[in-house]
């Protein structure tokens, strides 16, 4: 078991929450007038991909230092912080999907559904902000 470095989680909440300001700029957006701008289309793709990655960077942070086995994948590392009360099961059960949006975003796996990208930016900034205040709840409950 390792200590909780809580400056590293805090770090990782914040720049979630400033991804989550951004995308919440893009969220009402109708699909035309996001589709059209460039940037701000591969820029939401890319806030989604970061916001993703640093939330499993804190997963993976707390089941280490809880003395808990290497998750096998990004999803399940959801799920585990979850099964140990760090975020509650139904908020990791929302939230592990995203990882594998995240994959098609980064390996180009299938052709990316624009319209589903758009679509999950509002679940993303409902569901990552809940998974922020757990997180930072976590870390108070435990004076760090």
């Amino acid at each position: 078991m390792t200590e909780v470095d809580a400056s590293l989680v805090r770090r990782k909440l914040a720049r979630i929450t400033r991804n989550l300001e951004d995308l919440s700029t893009v969220q009402s957006l109708e699909f035309e007038r996001y589709i059209e701008d460039r940037f701000r289309h591969k820029g939401t793709e890319r806030i989604l991909q970061e916001t993703v990655e640093s939330a499993v960077d804190v997963n993976l942070h707390l089941l280490k230092a809880a003395g808990l086995p290497p998750s096998q994948d990004y999803f399940r590392s959801f799920v585990e912080v979850g099964r140990h009360g760090v975020i509650a099961l139904a908020l990791a059960e929302r939230l592990a999907p995203s990882t594998g949006l995240r994959n098609r975003l980064v390996h180009e796996y299938d052709t990316i559904d624009d319209r589903r990208v758009l679509d999950a930016v509002g679940d993303a900034v409902q569901d990552f902000g809940e998974y922020v205040a757990a997180v930072e709840g976590w870390l108070t409950e435990r004076g760090l």
